[in-house]
């Protein structure tokens, strides 16, 4: 049961990747990689089961709040500009 739970995880990440490489707008893209980050989550909670080795787990929490950090920092890259200028939001507040 778990070994067809891992090749369905593969077979989603392949296709994936594909769309990630020929995805048309960067944000699609990005969802794609966001989308991987999920599925190798998930491939590793599956492995650590499989092999009883619940560490696998942890390895996998971090890994999704990399994830999770990573793609908030992509976003917010490509709506302000350069990472960490505030200009911007402060142009906007004024009057």
């Amino acid at each position: 049961m778990f070994a067809v739970t891992t090749l369905a995880l593969l077979i989603t990440v392949s296709l994936t990747l594909a769309r990630a490489v020929l995805g048309p707008t960067v944000f699609d893209r990005l969802l794609a990689s966001n989308t991987i980050g999920t599925c190798t989550v998930l491939l590793l909670a599956v492995i650590g089961f499989l092999a009883g080795r619940p560490e696998f787990l942890d390895l996998a929490l971090v890994y999704g709040l990399l994830n999770l950090v990573g793609t908030v920092a992509v976003l917010k890259f490509f709506h302000d500009g350069k990472p960490g200028d505030h200009r911007r939001d402060e142009e906007a507040v004024r009057p």
